[in-house]
């Protein structure tokens, strides 16, 4: 368990804390070396129960014997960056409000058909980019019945930095990965699809069609334009939220909280 003090931005192992971005820690040319970033004790044991492996730990001097101690006994020997509050401030861009980052290995991501074959409630998550709507899907998702989540290629990375930190550590516990393929081959694996969209033709949330089928997928789209007329027009059902008010819709976050507790599945 080496603890290295640091004392200078320029400090050679501590560039996965600072100077990469997002599109380098991913790797997406090579995924096997992908990294992420995973901030707070809490959220950290969640990585680490859910099997992810440590690589390197950056924390203030207090939380060595403090919030993070059981963290460092769990990650084996890694090193363990630390120096003051104010040198990790201008290391990271902004002050770490729970005093500890770790740099983890991504996952080889599962197969559509392994995320899927025990599944009845799926989120298909359609081009959405804002960091913040994604950490708050998966947290709604994990929380309120919903198996599994597929990510069109579109769609924002969910181990993005700050989309973990909003999700609490969900999307270390609600399976998930990337459907490469159009959105209507979600059907080979039994799935009904429902796309949350307003329109002409659409059918209120609760509507007793949806909570008869046994396996559903929700459709979530875009934060400003929604779901594209094709992929609205390719899925099986067309649903709306009700509203009241004159309030045309809710943020995909939101609306997807209130999809995921009214479609939940109900098991005897």
């Amino acid at each position: 368990m080496p603890i290295i003090q640091i004392d200078s931005l320029e400090y050679p192992g501590i560039e996965v804390f600072s100077t990469l971005t997002e599109a380098q820690l991913r790797n997406r040319l090579e995924p096997s070396k992908g990294i992420f970033i995973a901030e707070s004790p809490k959220v950290i044991q969640v990585a680490l129960n859910a099997g992810y492996t440590p690589l390197a730990l950056l924390c203030e001097e207090k939380h060595i014997t403090g919030d993070a101690a059981c963290i460092i006994e769990q990650c084996g020997d890694i090193p363990i960056y630390t120096g003051n509050r104010e040198l990790l401030t201008s290391l990271t861009g902004y002050t770490l409000t729970r005093g500890v980052l770790c740099a983890m290995q991504r996952k080889p991501f599962p197969s559509v058909e392994e995320v899927c074959q025990d599944a009845q409630r799926i989120v298909i998550i359609d081009g959405v980019v804002d960091t913040t709507n994604i950490g708050a899907i998966f947290r709604s998702a994990a929380a309120l019945g919903m198996d599994a989540v597929l990510l069109t290629p579109s769609s924002c990375d969910p181990l993005n930095r700050r989309a973990v930190r909003v999700s609490m550590g969900s999307v270390f516990l609600v399976p998930w990965t990337w459907l490469e393929e159009p959105i209507p081959s979600i059907h080979q694996w039994g799935f009904q699809t429902a796309a949350m969209a307003l329109s002409n033709h659409s059918i209120p949330l609760d509507h007793p069609a949806l909570k008869k089928e046994e396996r559903l997928a929700l459709i979530m789209g875009t934060e400003g334009d929604g779901l594209s007329p094709k992929t609205i027009c390719e899925a099986d059902y067309v649903v709306r939220i009700p509203m009241s008010h004159e309030v045309d819709s809710l943020n995909v976050a939101a609306a997807s909280a209130v999809a995921f507790w009214e479609l939940r599945k109900r098991h005897q």
